[in-house]
């Protein structure tokens, strides 16, 4: 008998050679060609990417929630995000919901499901499992940086990692996909590897907890 408490989560990430999310261009359209692979029930992301987006969001046509799309789930701890209205309407998710903690500070509430879990940082372990008991996810796809990425390769709760390599180096101050945790030997399969155009290459690998 399976003892999975929460949803399968991967992670899907465009990266050059040396491994940044940032400092290049990114082949937006394969990207999230690729990404459909996983016909994902949750999009998570952190505020730090939901915030770096709000600027365009702002501005953006708003097609109205996409009844057959995922719901978008943000990591939004400090209660920073603002933009809830134009997230649900972008025409990319059904819904959003907002993963929050005992301690986020106190905001006027706005017109968004919350998921509170944890005293005074969010839970990962929890809102995972939260998100499959309540919204009955069995997939989840991880659509964020590598600061969101890294903690759940810290605390084992990534099970697949996909990489879209560009064919170039980073410019300037650069972020790596898995943020400050390590990535130690033995903790990626590898269990497929594709040469694209333009000199993409797309790999995907199973992950070890590692314990």
């Amino acid at each position: 008998m399976s003892t999975r408490t929460r949803p399968h989560v991967v992670a899907h990430v465009a990266v050059t050679l040396d491994g940044a999310t940032t400092g290049f261009t990114p082949h937006v359209g394969r990207f999230y060609e690729l990404a459909g692979t996983w016909r994902e029930d949750v999009t998570l992301a952190g505020a730090d990417t939901i915030l770096a987006q709000e600027p365009a969001l702002r501005a953006a046509p708003r097609a109205g929630p996409r009844p057959d799309g995922p719901l978008l789930a943000v990591v939004d701890g400090r209660g920073r995000v603002r933009e809830w209205a134009a997230l649900r309407e972008a025409g990319h998710w059904s819904d959003v919901v907002a993963l929050r903690a005992g301690g986020t500070p106190p905001r006027p509430p706005p017109d968004v499901a919350e998921i509170v879990v944890g005293p005074e940082r969010v839970d990962l372990t929890a809102a995972l499992a939260a998100l499959g008991e309540r919204r009955g996810a069995e997939v989840v796809r991880v659509d964020s940086g590598g600061t969101l990425i890294g903690a759940l390769l810290d605390a084992h709760l990534l099970d697949e990692v996909s990489l879209l390599v560009h064919p170039c180096t980073a410019e300037g101050p650069q972020r790596r996909w898995h943020g400050k945790a390590r990535v130690r030997d033995g903790t990626l399969r590898l269990t497929g590897c594709d040469a694209l155009d333009d000199g993409l290459v797309w790999l995907r690998y199973e992950v070890s907890d590692g314990r």
